[in-house]
């Protein structure tokens, strides 16, 4: 049988360059290569595009855009190219692909940019298209969507670099502390902050302007936060919904890839009818966000038992352990039948 031709895009022109790192890691080291032949695209932190023929160790430690396996290399937006074009020793040769997995996560990876580019290529590609990408990036269009479905979301202000400061204080007064202060299009909790008083207000709107142009201001769920996993096109089949145990704080940055004071249970504390709830949610808000694929939807589950959303990840932290897989393993769905999966959803005819 004819293997299949991916592509695996990873690094990114990113803040979370290197989650992407470690997600195609592990992609690499567990796809079927009696199945696929994988042709690697790498992407620096600069934007540079790199073909790389070297092991995986040196992704790992991110010296592989030092690697003389390296040759600088492009995603052909020509539709009868259809795949990668490389530059070897002065000539350009093209390798047509049958389907290209986005290891990537955050800006330029995650927010339909680079799924523009392979729409307009014609070739088939893991995950959501770019508008659901680009919808579910920014929390607050994302909200606004989700809260239109009828689905409980935080009350919350938005603000723009030339929104007077003072107005903003007194928008978020009625919302009361504490606050989190959000860049509206960022992965990984990066750029957010806690915000307890005014003080902090301010210094949390400067840093997520760091990150962005746009901030979303929120309330304070009281609770604990919730994720699914959700795979398919049309017919979706959903994970055991997984929970995050928070000893102070909240799951940032940190605290997401070291678990140093927090710990993730799959299956989630909770009872069965809640479960299904927060799958039926979850179900409800990946076809409202138009989501294909793949994607995590968090949300809060309040002492009242009330679901809150949170925000919607197209492509999710993707090592073994990650929580993406861990809730599809617990669901009976190994992390290798997950990567054929996904490769036959990115080819299945839309």
């Amino acid at each position: 049988m004819k293997k299949i031709t991916v592509a695996i895009l990873f690094g990114g022109c990113s803040s979370e360059y290197e989650v992407s790192l470690k997600s195609a890691t592990a992609v690499l080291e567990n796809l079927d290569l009696e199945k696929y032949d994988v042709l690697l695209l790498g992407i620096t932190k600069e934007g540079q595009w790199l073909q790389y023929g070297g092991s995986t160790d040196r992704i790992k430690n991110d010296t592989w855009h030092q690697s003389k396996e390296c040759v600088p290399a492009f995603l052909s937006p020509c539709r009868q190219v259809q795949g990668v074009v490389a530059l070897h020793n002065g000539v350009m040769m093209t390798t047509r692909v049958d389907v290209v997995f986005p290891v990537l996560h955050g800006k330029n990876g995650e927010d339909g940019t680079v799924q523009g580019l392979l729409a307009l290529a014609g070739i088939p590609f893991v995950g959501c298209h770019s508008l659901s990408s680009a919808i579910c990036m920014d929390k607050d269009i994302a909200h606004i969507l989700a809260a239109s479905s009828g689905v409980k979301t935080p009350r919350s202000v938005t603000v723009f670099k030339n929104t007077d400061p003072d107005n903003v204080i007194a928008a978020v007064e009625s919302l009361g502390f504490p606050l989190y202060v959000k860049p509206a299009k960022s992965g990984s909790s990066l750029g957010i902050t806690k915000a307890h008083n005014t003080a902090d207000l301010v210094k949390g709107i400067e840093n997520a302007f760091y990150h962005d142009n746009k901030v979303v201001i929120e309330e304070n769920i009281e609770g604990f936060e919730v994720g699914c996993a959700v795979l398919g096109n049309g017919d979706v089949i959903v994970g055991e919904v997984d929970e995050i145990e928070l000893s102070h704080g909240f799951f940032n940055y940190n605290e997401k890839y070291s678990l140093e004071t927090s710990r993730i249970h799959v299956p989630a504390r909770i009872e069965k009818e809640m479960a299904e709830k927060i799958k039926e949610t979850a179900i409800r808000l990946y076809q409202v966000l138009d989501c294909r694929g793949f994607a995590r939807v968090d949300m809060f589950v309040t002492p009242t038992n009330e679901i809150v959303f949170n925000e919607v990840n197209t492509i999710p932290g993707f090592t073994t352990k990650s929580r993406y897989p861990s809730m599809l393993r617990a669901a009976g769905i190994s992390y290798k039948e997950l990567l054929d999966t996904l490769i036959f959803l990115a080819m299945e005819a839309d």
